[in-house]
Order: structure tokens, then sequence, then C-alpha cells
């Protein structure tokens, strides 16, 4: 026979272990996300810093290349500079428009390394392309000034897409491989310091390769090109097999992302004042560039540094737009300043990304992407303006004089006035800023010791 008071008792003892255990689960649930909070706080070491460091090492050599070179490559095949802006500006759209499509796709699906890995690979194959020659132009056979511009355009737009997508998921990882705000500091100095070594291989490959057909009358400039292209791209390929095997996946988006958290709009990020200061300062920095020390960085001290970049900037700027031709070795002074300047600028002016974003690392990659949407369209708007006027006016007013004349020339305006106008406005904004303190440890030990 069924008895109910037996029932009834043994239904409360099960109920109270059932609590017991709800409560001893809940208890080491919490207990292992704080400790694993406490991990992620601690301050990164050497190696993998330096790891993460190497993995835009790609994308930077071969940008000092598009920069340097691109234009000149497309002037020496035949291409009008009107019509070498063109496919410049095609290339800054291209790299403008997939970073807001890379960042929501980033955001969604994660996966950091697999987009890093698959951007590097376009932008190997692409790049090669752009200087390996017309290929619409082969395949028909056919040197139509027309279909030239049409098929470098198109693959300077794929290598932009290929940029934009490594650049993007490289950038956004920092908020998730660490919640140290000295430790992201030293991510965004460390691949700044790889820019500068990526920009000095470039000038090294580039003096190698001139230097070694200097007697080789035979062989034409282009080919010349395309040597230094190739040899960045296997550099840069190199360096991005040291991220890919030191830098492991950031386990802070795969913990969102198994509390299955909702994902931040971008309306979030539009209702922020500081989106827009930051998107200020971020585009303006990187119009006037393409490491600081590392210290403990508070919000008044990233202010600082800013903000002595861009003094220097602006007395760099006005050098260059006064300096007499005849005074033109003083440009390797100013070329020094300019340096420092740029390194204090883009590294602050990055670390405020991170500020920006925080602990909101479902939106991480957004916030990088629109802001370099920003940066890639203006600079390629600045770009084609500037060649475009330098194209009707011609480059007679570019020659040097052994006077002590000042001639005020698109070059002039270009290098000086602008990036100099930008860096101040750029000041301007960030001491607007609410930048919220990020006082922290330093790290364990030093970073190139």
């Amino acid at each position: 026979m069924f008895d109910v008071r037996k029932f009834i008792d043994r239904q409360r003892r099960n109920s109270g272990r059932i609590s017991t255990n709800f409560v001893s689960i809940m208890v080491n649930t919490t207990g292992d996300e704080s400790s694993s909070e406490a991990e992620h706080a601690k301050p990164l070491g050497r190696l993998s810093i330096l790891s993460y460091g190497s993995g835009h090492m790609l994308n930077d050599i071969t940008s000092a290349c598009w920069f340097t070179y691109l234009l000149l490559f497309l002037t020496d095949i035949g291409l009008s500079p009107r019509d070498a802006a063109v496919v410049m500006l095609s290339g800054q759209t291209a790299d403008a428009f997939t970073t807001i499509f890379a960042g929501e796709l980033i955001d969604r699906f994660g996966h950091f390394k697999l987009w890093h890995a698959g951007g590097s690979i376009l932008v190997a194959i692409s790049f090669s392309s752009v200087f390996g020659g017309c290929v619409p132009c082969k395949v028909l056979r056919t040197d139509s000034s027309v279909l030239e511009t049409v098929g470098y355009s198109t693959f300077a737009a794929i290598f932009n897409v290929g940029w934009a997508v490594t650049q993007v998921s490289h950038m956004s990882m920092v908020n998730c491989i660490t919640l140290n705000p000295t430790s992201r500091v030293a991510l965004a100095s460390c691949r700044n310091a790889f820019t500068m070594i990526a920009n000095l291989s470039l000038y090294a490959i580039a003096l190698a390769v001139f230097s070694a057909y200097n007697t080789m009358q035979s062989i034409s400039i282009v080919i010349q090109y395309r040597w230094i292209a190739y040899l960045s791209i296997f550099i840069g390929c190199c360096f991005v097999c040291v991220f890919l095997l030191g830098t492991k996946e950031p386990e802070l988006k795969k913990q969102i992302q198994c509390k299955n958290l909702s994902r931040i709009s971008w309306a979030h990020w539009f209702k922020k004042v500081l989106y827009y200061q930051v998107a200020v300062v971020y585009m303006l920095t990187r119009l006037v560039t393409n490491v600081s020390q590392e210290t403990r960085w508070t919000s008044l001290r990233l202010k600082t540094f800013f903000t002595a970049g861009a003094i220097l900037w602006v007395v760099s700027g006005a050098g260059i737009f006064v300096l007499p031709s005849k005074l033109h070795d003083i440009m390797y002074v100013l070329s020094i300043i300019i340096g420092v300047a740029n390194a204090l600028m883009t590294v602050t002016g990055i670390s405020m990304e991170s500020i920006l974003v925080g602990e909101d690392l479902n939106g991480c990659a957004f916030v990088y992407g629109s802001l370099s949407f920003l940066d890639k369209l203006s600079c390629g708007l600045a770009l084609y303006a500037l060649e475009s006027y330098q194209d009707a006016a011609g480059r007679t007013d570019m020659k040097l004089n052994n006077s002590m004349e000042v001639t005020h020339s698109v070059t002039r305006y270009g290098f000086g006035v602008f990036p100099a106008a930008c860096a101040l406005v750029s000041a301007v904004v960030t001491y607007t800023m609410d930048l919220p303190d990020t006082r922290s440890r330093p790290l364990n030990e030093p970073l190139l010791a």
C-alpha cells in the first residue's frame, strides 16, 4: 500500500539535497568565473606580446610598399597620375567598406585567427597581382589605358579587402586577449613597433633591389618594383606564421559566446559621445601617419602624450611649409621629429579605441572596423585630391632650386600644412574627452629586455 507520508518526507529530503547541490554548483561557477577574470586581468608576458605584434607585419610591409611605390609604379608603366589616383582610391574605398562588414561578421562569429589567416592569404595573392601586371590586358591582349585602370583597380580592391579583414581581426583581438589596461597598451605599442620594423624592412629591401640591378641597364624599373613587392610578401608571410603559431585564440570572446549574451548593437556605440570623439581623433591621426615608451597609462597621460605628438607634427608641418629649398638638408631633422610624433599619436590613438571598447567585447570588432572605415575613406579621398591636383598643375613646382626662395607647391601643402592641421584638430578633440582612468600594474617583465 502506498504511504503518502513517507513519499512526502522523501521528496523533502531530496529537495534539500537538490537545493544544496544547486547552491554548490552556483558557488563553484561563480568562483570559476572570478578566477578566470583574475587570470585574464594579469599582465601579459613578453613572448605573448611579441607574437601578437608580429601578426600585422604582412599588412604593414605591403601597406608601406602600397603608399610608397604604387603611384610611382603605375605612372612608370604609362598610367596618368589621375588614373593612378583612381586605382589608389578604389583600393581605399574597398578597404573602408570592408572594415564595416568584417567587424560585424567577426563580432557575430568570432574566430579571430581564422579571419586573420584568410585575410593574409588574400593579401599575399592579390598584392603580387597588383605589381604583376594588368591581368585583363594580358587576357584580352590589349594595352587600353581604360582597361589597365580597371584591371589594376580590381586587384587593388581585392588586396584592400584582405588587408581590412586582417587589420580588423588583429586589432579587435586586443580587448579579448586580456583585461589588463597596461597590457592592452603594450600590445598596441608592440604592434606599432613592428609597423616601424616593416617600414624599415621595406626600404632595406628597396635598397638591396635597386643596388643589385643598378649595373644592369636592361632591367626595367617595373621589374625592380615587382621584386620589392614579392620579397615584402615573403617576409610578411613569415611573420604571419609566427603570429598564428605563437598566439592563442582569445578566450574572453569564447566565454562571452558560451554565456549566450546578446550582441551589442551598432546603436549602442552611436549613442556615446566618446565614440565620435575617438573617431575624429583616430581618423585625423591616421591621416597624419600611416613606439612610444612603455609606461603606466592614465587618461591624463594618454592625452599628454598624444598632444605632445600633435605639437611635434604642427612644428614639423610648419617647418616643411616655410623651409627654403636651399636648406633642404634640414628635412632629415624634421623627418626624425615626424617619426617621434607619429609613434606618439598612433600608439595613444589606438589605445583610446581600446578604452572606448572597455569590456563591451561583443561589439569590439565593429568599433575598430567603423573607425577604420573613416580612416581608409578619408585617406583615399585626400590622396586622390592631392594626386589629381598635382596632375593638373604639373610637376614643375616640385623641383628644388638652389636659392632661399620658398615655393608653396602641392607637396608642401600635402606633406606640411594638411597633416599639421589634422594633428592640431585631433589634439583639441582629445582634451574634450572624458576618458575613464585605466590605472593598472606594470608588466611582469620588460617588453624588449
